[in-house]
């Protein structure tokens, strides 16, 4: 069934509705508007308004309709969202958190959201690079919290990019092995994220635990 078929099957949702037409409509520059607005979805107050993980499971369906290719567009995904996280992160450590406070009510940051991702990231700092794009809020703010609070670009970009990676295969192949149930999976797309991360959290743990087990044989 032609791409179209399904994805007039979405509950209307105004911007998003139309962004998906106009990505199915424009062919391969689909890519370019997947690209800018997941980037955007990285920016601090601008992500809270942009649907990239949406797009991003939407265009996982349109591979799956041979519209897309399915390792480009994972490619691309990541790319973006590495980028988006670098820019995010640039701005942070250029104005730092007490602009974001100032002006971020403008485009609906608030204290309560700002004060809750920098304690979280002040406690886990790494560990919230990492999983960053698994949480809406963290998306839009985690880069610029990491560039505002001087972590050194080489460790955020190491981590953060391992992140993205998994962000971008996970939901762009839930789009392409799931479209048939596109209305279902953007209801569930917050709870998809929950799976993911623990998932994310559970093969951490995991590979904490083979080393710590490979460093206690070698010390024995």
């Amino acid at each position: 069934m032609a791409p179209s078929a399904r994805i007039g099957s979405f509950p209307p949702k105004n911007v998003l509705e139309n962004l998906v037409s106009l990505v199915e409509r424009v062919g391969p520059w689909g890519y370019v508007i997947i690209f800018v607005i997941v980037m955007l979805e990285c920016q601090p107050g601008l992500g809270f308004f942009m649907p990239g993980e949406t797009l991003v499971v939407t265009g996982g369906f349109f591979a799956s309709q041979g519209l897309f290719s399915l390792p480009g567009l994972i490619v691309l995904v990541t790319a973006a969202a590495i980028i988006g996280d670098t820019i995010g992160f640039e701005v942070g450590l250029r104005l730092g958190r007490g602009w974001l406070l100032r002006h971020g009510r403008w485009c609906g940051v608030r204290q309560k959201q700002l004060d809750r991702v920098d304690a979280y990231f002040h406690r886990h700092g790494r560990k919230s690079v990492f999983l960053g794009h698994f949480m809406h809020i963290f998306r839009a703010l985690m880069p610029f919290m990491a560039g505002s609070s001087k972590m050194p670009y080489a460790r955020f970009v190491s981590y953060n990019a391992v992140g993205c990676v998994l962000w971008a295969s996970a939901f762009t192949l839930l789009g392409y092995f799931f479209g048939a149930s596109l209305p279902l999976i953007e209801r569930w797309l917050g709870r998809a994220s929950a799976i993911l991360l623990g998932i994310a959290v559970l093969v951490g743990i995991c590979i904490w635990l083979w080393r710590g087990s490979s460093r206690g044989r070698k010390s024995l």
